[in-house]
């Protein structure tokens, strides 16, 4: 790359799905739109801020339709297309589909970057299309201040195998697909902090496909799924939990994370989301005291490309670890579902 292209990083005020609106603002824009209810073949609206849209097609088939787009989160332009696309495949995944086409979102300031670098985040975006086995079909570019990447994602179910992050029971286990950190890898890597290791491991987890997401939605057993990303573990936990109308509970010391992320955050690399995050949900966590300001910032820390957050009966557990490992993740059970209304509790 010509040492005169500016960093991605530095062309954006924020990075990856930490520059998604805070939760709490986005309720209150969201706060007067009709109810999608009347629509009786929309199986999934907007009623529990579910990861995709879902309509039934017939008996056999549903189509699950999201987008999903954002600033760079890393400077190498190729890294940015890949992380993208990941991320916006991820919601097909997380609903228990398979994705079928993507559509490239694409918003770049044309008389800033050349046109090489343009063509490297197209390029990781379409790699991993077609890792995925799709392809980009199309889409929209406009000339933008901000550069800006991402994907419409098209994927099929059928409709009984259908997951939404709404329907949690009473003795269900909470099992995370990814460990965490990548908000806090993301700031240390803007301060030049973050070595090559760091590095390495935030761009693996960032572009390990959900894949596990088609098969877990087979399982019986299988009763919720979302996926974490810009509002942290305990932003999405807590939309799983208010959905539902229980109370999840989450063992801190369960909960995994990232290579050197610990360090990264003791040593104040956190990101500003994780913040608006606290404040946007913090009122319907508890078990986080102001002594647990470190713990704070990781449980809410915006996960870009982020893992999925499964509820399962406790005889499907096993069944569920070996999905997950089958399509090369690491997962970690971190937590049970409880009778309640809507509150995560941190132990």
């Amino acid at each position: 790359m010509n040492p005169d292209t500016p960093k991605l990083t530095s062309l954006a005020h924020g990075g990856g799905c930490g520059c998604k609106i805070a939760p709490g603002v986005l309720s209150e824009l969201l706060a007067d739109l009709p109810s999608t209810a009347p629509f009786k073949d929309l199986l999934v609206g907007t009623e529990t801020a579910d990861d995709a849209a879902v309509y039934r097609l017939n008996d056999e088939q549903a189509v699950i339709a999201t987008t999903d787009f954002f600033m760079p989160v890393v400077d190498d332009p190729y890294d940015f297309g890949r992380i993208a696309a990941t991320n916006a495949l991820s919601d097909v995944y997380a609903m228990g589909g398979s994705p079928i086409l993507a559509l490239a979102i694409v918003g770049m300031p044309i008389n800033v970057l050349p046109a090489s670098v343009i063509r490297e985040v197209l390029r990781g975006g379409r790699d991993v299309c077609q890792a995925a086995g799709i392809p980009v079909a199309g889409g929209h570019s406009i000339d933008s201040v901000e550069p800006i990447y991402g994907l419409v994602a098209l994927g099929l179910a059928h409709p009984k195998h259908i997951k939404r992050n709404a329907d949690a029971k009473e003795g269900d286990v909470l099992v995370l697909g990814k460990p965490i950190g990548v908000g806090v890898y993301s700031a240390a890597l803007k301060k030049g902090l973050l070595d090559d290791h760091g590095y390495r491991a935030m761009i693996k987890n960032t572009t390990l496909l959900n894949r596990a997401g088609s098969d877990l939605a087979k399982l019986a057993g299988v009763h919720a799924l979302t996926d974490v990303t810009g509002f942290g573990l305990l932003g999405h936990t807590h939309e799983m939990a208010r959905a539902a109308n229980v109370d999840i509970e989450i063992e801190a010391n369960r909960v995994p994370l990232l290579p050197g992320v610990l360090e990264l955050a003791k040593s104040g690399n956190v990101t500003g989301a994780s913040k608006r995050n606290w404040a946007s949900y913090g009122s319907a966590i508890e078990g986080l005291v102001h002594e647990d300001e470190l713990w704070r910032d990781l449980l809410t820390d915006p996960q870009t490309s982020g893992g999925l957050l499964v509820a399962c009966s406790p005889d499907d557990v096993d069944a569920v670890l070996d999905c997950f490992k089958m399509h090369s993740a690491n997962p970690t059970v971190i937590g049970r579902i409880k009778s309640g209304k809507g509150l995560v509790q941190v132990r």
